[in-house]
């Protein structure tokens, strides 16, 4: 469990993977930015009890209110600038219920992941990216301690058209 102020970040449980595959093809759940794909019957729960969805190369945590109530996850995945394993960093995502967001839940939430990720790896760099037009995401990421870094133009295909996302990072130590 990693505690924060408003929110703690913990693993998932099988109920939670229930939660997760009656929402992925939930469109109204995910709104505009959505980039969820369509996913079989099962898939989540195969991954689930494959590794628990937490492993070196990617990872999803649940965020949680200080009453335990599931309110959305946090994912992470590997990726590389360069030659592996020196130049690893991880791309992280969120995903917070509509019923409880703008709440500062995403902002402690990634900053909590950052931490954690610093802590765990031997790594010097996190990335989040968003939609140019996610401007809620966008001031999550910069009260997390992010810092924009630039716009990756057309980089994200969603709902029938390509979209540019605004890069964000955070460097250990900061």
């Amino acid at each position: 469990m990693i505690r924060g102020e408003v929110v703690d970040l913990r693993p998932l449980t099988a109920a939670d993977v229930e939660r997760s595959e009656r929402l992925v093809n939930d469109p109204d759940y995910h709104g505009p930015f959505g980039t969820w794909a369509l996913t079989a019957a099962g898939d989540a729960r195969r991954r689930f009890e494959a590794d628990g969805y937490l492993n070196h190369d990617h990872g999803r945590l649940v965020v949680a209110d200080k009453s335990g109530e599931p309110v959305g996850t946090v994912s992470f995945i590997a990726i590389f600038h360069g030659p592996p394993p020196s130049n690893r960093v991880y791309n992280i995502g969120i995903d917070i219920d509509p019923a409880h967001r703008r709440r500062g839940y995403g902002a402690e939430a990634q900053a909590l992941l950052a931490r954690y990720l610093f802590d765990t790896y031997t790594i010097e760099r996190v990335e989040a990216s968003t939609d140019v037009e996610n401007i809620p995401e966008q001031r999550a990421l910069e009260r997390a301690g992010f810092t924009r870094e630039g716009v990756l133009r057309r980089a994200q295909w969603r709902a029938g058209a390509w979209h540019d996302i605004a890069l964000y990072s955070k460097l250990r130590g900061e």
